[in-house]
């Protein structure tokens, strides 16, 4: 079986004509039944939808994001909001194809990402929020290097534009990497 990764990626910087191809890929990922083939679904968690297109039409309009996009064969497989925030950058709306999850493609894109904001940005740290409840995604982004922080923040119960809740548990942990800089030699220096 071909692994994700056997074949080449295209990264670029999403534009308003992938919004809808988007957006569909984001709720395949998250939502409904579709999303259940794949390991990242809150589908049990959350109904409704995961974003829309007025909510990743901001983020490729916003002049300190970036929506990055991940082709493959001409195909959008994958993608992940970058937004600068001062000395860090937020990592959020992480959606790969359920179909391809599982073969390390979601590993290639999180590197890449990190990769990206330490160049163009020159930040140190990676911040995202996850629901606490989500222990095993939780679990895959500490392999990945990022540390629980045990700040929480309220989920935003009653606004339908990030789901309808199926529990009254759910808030938002803050996750956060320090990306070390690479040395001259590829090997990772830290302070």
């Amino acid at each position: 079986m071909e692994s994700a990764t056997d074949t080449a990626l295209t990264f670029r910087d999403a534009t308003e004509a992938d919004v809808d191809a988007l957006v569909a890929l984001i709720e395949s990922a998250y939502r409904g039944d579709s999303s259940r083939a794949g390991w990242t679904s809150e589908a049990d968690l959350l109904h409704g939808q995961r974003t829309d297109p007025e909510g990743v039409l901001d983020v490729v309009k916003s002049p300190d994001s970036r929506l990055l996009t991940v082709e493959r064969e001409g195909r959008i497989v994958a993608c992940c909001q970058l937004e600068h925030r001062g000395a860090h950058a937020y990592f959020g709306m992480f959606a790969v194809s359920p179909a391809l999850q599982g073969a390390g493609l979601g590993r290639t894109i999180i590197a890449e990402a990190e990769r990206q904001v330490r160049e163009v940005w020159g930040v140190d740290e990676m911040h995202m929020t996850v629901i606490s409840v989500r222990e095993d995604l939780i679990a895959w982004y500490e392999r990945r290097g990022y540390r629980r922080t045990g700040r929480m923040t309220p989920f935003p119960y009653g606004d339908e534009r990030f789901g309808i809740p199926q529990r009254d548990d759910l808030q938002f942990e803050l996750l956060v990497k320090e990306l070390a800089d690479p040395s001259p030699t590829g090997a990772s220096v830290t302070p």
